[in-house]
């Protein structure tokens, strides 16, 4: 994907590149049955469940080399401590207790992963994974899940703004439609993140278990 246009281009957008650092973290946003069930209005997107099956192959080989990982999923007591969601589903289907908001098992590990609850877009917001990436000494951190225009795009932004260096592998995020799944990821990568794919962040795990073996 380009990451710019010619006219940003001419501006300097997208012109450097952030690359990899020495400590990856994993976070692993929305893949909660809402998202991955086609049973519910918001779930079994194609790229969405595409997204599902990349991260689950990617999460795979990060365990095994101990990478932290941080799940969430997004859940409420009620509309009354909820945000002006436009969501109609999050709306009536996000409470706590509800079979929605459950993890999907093709990318959870409880014994494994530290899962948090957010109440807003970003995994970031009001969550202990910043803390929590900060003990790890992650420096580099892999953005994975759904949606990309929505909580991708402000995880990704938030991930940017705590000074991580943010790698969004392409094929492990997806949206309902093409077109806010490229554009979000044609404007974060202009200012904020790398776009890559599982293939780049493969090559740079192996890399990585060399180095450190």
């Amino acid at each position: 994907m380009a990451a710019t246009s010619p006219d940003y281009a001419t501006r300097s957008y997208g012109a450097e590149t952030i690359g990899f650092g020495a400590r990856p973290g994993i976070v692993v946003i929305d893949f909660q049955k809402a998202f991955t069930e086609a049973k519910y209005p918001l779930g079994g997107a194609p790229m969405v469940m595409k997204a599902l099956a990349n991260t689950a192959k990617l999460l795979e080989v990060a365990r095994a080399q101990n990478i932290p990982v941080a799940s969430c999923y997004t859940a409420y007591k009620s509309v009354r401590d909820m945000p002006h969601w436009k969501v109609g589903m999050v709306r009536e289907q996000f409470i706590h207790g509800h079979p929605c908001t459950e993890l999907d098992p093709a990318i959870h590990d409880p014994d494994y992963d530290v899962v948090v609850c957010k109440s807003g877009p970003s995994i970031f917001f009001q969550t202990p994974v910043v803390p929590y990436f900060v003990k790890e000494r992650v420096d580099t951190v892999i953005v994975t899940g759904c949606i990309t225009s929505g909580c991708i795009r402000a995880s990704t932004i938030d991930s940017f703004q705590n000074g991580f260096r943010t790698i969004v592998p392409e094929d492990c995020v997806g949206d309902h439609e093409e077109g806010p799944h490229r554009d979000n990821l044609r404007d974060v990568g202009r200012r904020y993140a790398d776009v890559s794919s599982l293939a780049e962040v493969l090559a740079y795990l192996d890399d990585l278990r060399k180095r450190n073996a």
